[in-house]
């Protein structure tokens, strides 16, 4: 962990550069806010005009000060934060926080200014600028004027947030206090002109009060870095959940690949977040539902889940979401529901089904803790959903009470669903340690974040071998658009077997070879700048030997009609049939590189079943990396003997996949674009066969 990071967090002195006496405004906050919120170390306002603020002397300037600082807050104009900048620097402080705005965020010249301003800090880190600070609920430490600690306290928690928008990091703060979700640390990171998401993964991974960690992202300025950090946090066993920002597609540009068309931002995130471990929250209320239903440190071991309920209809909410996330609602066991019947003889409630319904009863503490204590011991279920239904508007200690008794006796994960309007009572169940909702999809969200979190502590990180390039493989001679058969030859020179073809040129045809290849062939246009060929007429199957030179012709004619290009080479290729289609490719953006395996042919943009993954820079795929993709396929039963479908070679895809992961590693920036599309993979010990593809090099 980094020592200014640390003085960052936990300052035992704070310098308040810019301090004004008005705690209304923005420059007044930071101090008031520190008084309010009982920190204990030492402030140094710095304000030439005025000799005391809130009671505390102010110092004229920076090199006034009494000591070096462990935290400067600067919130003067661009201009004078580059001389503090540079002056406290100069003494030796280890951190400043840089509130001011004008930087990056502003453009060009805000640019230059952040790069002034980097290099004016020298050794000393930056939080920001453009940022709205820290806070540090651990240890009463508020560095931020945000205007969400105008609250009196807050709850003590487990779960720290890092946002890259400040306003949202007000906003997570209110709404957690409201729900009674406890909070450790805050952390504002805006332009991250220095310190970003991984600094402060990194240090949350070794925060002892850090239990989960919350990011808010718009964009992932180092993914390596980001990348190295989260695996970090994932060996330690803190989960980490994200909320990315930017999810629609309008921006992608048309690639000349499928997979260009197939891949695009938010889909590399998808990728890397499932690499590393990070669950993701798809929609903002799921933001803070997730940590809290994490921040229990109870461990959900399955999918079975009881109901307890006193109102049926909010009861069947919560079972049709469960259901519909793939969790089970069995019925109790014998001995359970024998238990549940002895808490009350008669026939008011349904005790012998799931969800189990105490009606009325409900009101009745001494039941509700017995068939609370009964279903946490049934063998049964692994988890327990609570309804609180109306009785928690005017008794909210009703349930939380029964729920304090049970807890000590089990490991199992107990969530709440907070049928009518009650926040007092979803507030309570939360701070007691079982995470309450208010909506019935919530909860199944949050046992879905609990299971992947568990699961995760056992999974190993699959990493691949280096590569080098092949010893047939002259990189330098291949630059610009491929045509297919200089495609298939690269892929062939990473040991990837492609179909049996040859070239005809036009200009003197011979169609000699055509005999080897069987009576009917596929003819092809061969173009470096027709990449979809099937759009422009450039394809034909099933065509006989003996009409190869007349379907030439005619096509060459087709092609120039539609595409206005002349043909002067063919391809012609065996007539492949029997086996599945499918696709590999891959696709690059300012996230990183990444391999995309699915459904080929011409229709793989319609049905779009693909799974990405991120290579490692240098590194080719592990075999198990590409099985786990394979398997996440929607189509892979198809590979699998599908209703007594002959197997196909899986061992063959998985290494031509391999062998594709080699040749993006290993042509690494030289690589545009690159795809097969279709690669046949055939029945058990038949191998696969790519029969298309296009490679574009810079």
């Amino acid at each position: 962990m980094s020592n200014a990071i640390q003085k960052l967090m936990e300052p035992h002195s704070i310098a308040v550069i810019g301090a004004s006496t008005d705690p209304k405004k923005t420059a007044g906050r930071p101090i008031a806010y520190l008084q309010k919120h009982h920190f204990k170390g030492k402030i140094y306002p710095v304000n030439p005009r005025v000799e005391e603020i809130a009671g505390l002397k102010c110092y004229p300037d920076i090199n006034s000060l009494p000591e070096t600082p462990d935290v400067a807050i600067i919130m003067v104009g661009t201009d004078k934060a580059l001389s503090a900048v540079k002056e406290l620097a100069a003494m030796g402080t280890p951190a400043a926080i840089v509130l001011t705005s004008g930087f990056a965020e502003h453009g060009p010249e805000g640019l230059k200014k952040q790069e002034e301003l980097i290099a004016a800090a020298g050794a000393m880190r930056i939080l920001g600028p453009n940022t709205i600070g820290m806070v540090n609920i651990t240890d009463d430490i508020p560095l931020s004027p945000s205007s969400a600690l105008e609250m009196d306290e807050f709850p003590k928690g487990s779960v720290s947030v890092i946002s890259q928008s400040g306003g949202i990091l007000g906003s997570l703060l209110s709404r957690a206090t409201a729900c009674g979700l406890g909070l450790s640390k805050l952390v504002s990171t805006s332009n991250e002109a220095d310190l970003g998401l991984a600094d402060f993964v990194d240090y949350l991974t070794d925060d002892p009060s850090t239990k989960v960690i919350v990011l808010y992202i718009e964009s992932i300025r180092h993914p390596e870095k980001f990348r190295a950090a989260a695996l970090r946090a994932k060996k330690a066993g803190k989960p980490i959940v994200v909320y990315k920002v930017g999810k629609s597609e309008a921006g992608i540009k048309a690639a000349v690949s499928h997979t260009g068309a197939l891949a695009g931002a938010d889909k590399m995130y998808d990728a890397l977040f499932k690499q590393v471990g990070i669950i993701r929250a798809n929609k903002f209320s799921d933001f803070l539902d997730i940590p809290a239903a994490l921040s229990s440190g109870r461990v959900l071991k399955g999918k079975r889940v009881a109901i307890l309920t006193s109102t049926g209809g909010a009861g069947t909410l919560v079972a049709d979401s469960l259901g519909e996330w793939g969790f089970d609602t069995p019925v109790p066991d014998e001995i359970t529901a024998a238990r549940l019947r002895a808490l009350q003889p008669g026939d008011q409630a349904v005790l012998d089904r799931n969800p189990i319904d105490v009606t009325l009863a409900g009101l009745q503490p001494d039941l509700l803790r017995g068939a609370i204590a009964a279903l946490l011991d049934s063998p049964t279920y692994d988890a327990l959903i609570l309804i609180l239904g109306s009785s928690s508007l005017s008794m909210p200690d009703l349930m939380a009470g029964a729920v304090r008794d049970c807890m000590q006796t089990s490991d199992k994960p107990v969530i709440a669903y907070v049928s009518p309007h009650a926040p007092i009572a979803g507030a309570l169940m939360t701070k007691l340690g079982v995470p309450a909702f208010s909506q019935p999809e919530s909860c199944s969200v949050a046992l879905s974040s609990m299971l992947h979190a568990s699961q995760l502590k056992n999974e190993k990180i699959a990493e691949g071998s280096l590569v080098k390039s092949p010893a047939n493989l002259d990189v330098a001679n291949l630059h610009g658009s491929l045509n297919e058969y200089q495609a298939k030859n690269l892929f062939s020179a990473f040991g990837i077997p492609g179909v049996k073809e040859f070239v005809v040129n036009v200009a003197n045809p011979d169609f000699g070879a055509a005999k080897a290849l069987g009576d009917k062939v596929v003819l092809k246009i061969l173009s470096n700048q027709i990449t979809h060929k099937t759009e422009v007429g450039g394809v034909a199957l099933n065509v006989p030997s003996a009409e190869l030179l007349n379907r030439m012709q005619a096509m060459a004619i087709d092609v120039k009609s539609k595409a206005g290009a002349n043909v002067d080479e063919f391809l012609v290729q065996e007539m492949v049939s029997g086996g599945v289609e499918m696709m590999v490719g891959m696709h690059r953006d300012p996230l990183g590189t990444a391999v995309l395996v699915g459904m080929g042919g011409v229709t793989a943009e319609i049905f779009k079943d693909t799974q990405m993954r991120l290579i490692t820079p240098g590194k080719a795929f592990s075999e198990e990396e590409v099985l786990e993709m394979l398997q996440t396929l929607k189509t892979w039963p198809l590979l699998d003997g599908y209703r007594g479908r002959p197997k196909c070679d899986v061992p063959s895809l998985i290494k031509a996949i391999v062998q594709f992961s080699e040749l993006v590693a290993c042509l690494d920036n030289r690589l545009i674009e690159c795809e097969i599309n279709p690669v046949f993979v055939f029945s058990e010990g038949k191998g696969v066969k790519a029969a298309d593809g296009i490679a574009v090099l810079s």
